[in-house]
């Protein structure tokens, strides 16, 4: 595991781990505003043109983002930048295949590390497809994040865990991000099933909206990801979202602060 993230999900139980997608608005002002907040770890979406995987605030900002030019290239700097101005905060790059692997997985790998990137998330290499990407992130010390969903039963979930690092993304809903969210019941039965089989820590995210969603994940969760809320900000706010973004994660960061100090009461 990276040390930064090792670190973060140490220090900080529950951890926030926050979303925000590159190029979809003022980008750097609005990581920034992440951190200022109070999120533990970032996650950095690379734009795709066809994310399977996101709702409609999250499609709606990929194409933003896509229409206003943004490459990989322009992505890479956006990481660039923010691990010099933020040395110790965990950076993660979350998107899909095409974009990761069109120059190769030894170009991409190089050019995250290069970049300070913590870890990748990509959403549709399955575990069984691992050489796709995974051993060249490893062999620069980048974590490879893995999804485990509701439907990742006890045959499968040893393959996830198989080559994973850095944390387990606990996808709390079958469905794309942002339009819904799980019962608590069914997202605590989840994490003691998850935590009773591995050691890294597993964040909770799909739906997670409010304060009180949060405050009720962390209670039993290694780390809580709030994205589509994030996003909705920005598309909301446009030039002036890193405001309104600061002040929507001090929201989050102080409820997970409550619940930590609940938990340890």
């Amino acid at each position: 595991m990276s040390e930064r993230l090792a670190r973060a999900f140490a220090v900080h139980r529950p951890a926030l781990v926050t979303f925000v997608t590159a190029g979809d608005g003022p980008t750097d002002a609005i990581l920034d505003a992440l951190v200022e907040g109070g999120a533990n770890v970032i996650e950095l979406g690379m734009p795709f043109t066809d994310p399977m995987a996101d709702g409609p605030a999250i499609q709606a900002a990929n194409i933003r983002s896509l229409a206003a030019g943004t490459r990989t290239a322009d992505i890479l700097s956006i990481a660039t930048a923010f691990r010099a101005r933020h040395p110790n905060v965990p950076l993660v790059l979350m998107g899909y295949a095409n974009p990761m692997l069109r120059r190769g997985p030894d170009w991409f790998a190089q050019a995250a590390a290069d970049a300070g990137v913590d870890g990748v998330i990509c959403v549709d290499i399955p575990p069984e497809e691992d050489d796709a990407l995974g051993p060249e992130l490893r062999r620069r010390g980048i974590d490879p994040i893995r999804l485990a969903t509701p439907t990742t039963d006890a045959a499968r979930l040893p393959k996830v865990l198989d080559g994973a690092s850095g944390f387990l993304y606990y996808v709390s809903v079958a469905g794309i991000t942002g339009l819904q969210q799980a019962a608590q019941g069914s997202i605590d039965q989840a994490v003691a099933r998850l935590k009773a089989s591995t050691d890294l820590p597993v964040a909770v995210g799909f739906g997670v909206r409010t304060p009180e969603q949060a405050s009720a994940i962390g209670a039993v969760a290694d780390g809580v990801v709030v994205g589509s809320a994030i996003v909705e900000l920005v598309a909301q706010h446009g030039a002036d979202a890193p405001a309104a973004v600061r002040t929507y994660v001090q929201s989050l960061s102080g409820a997970l602060k409550d619940s930590a100090r609940k938990v340890t009461a």
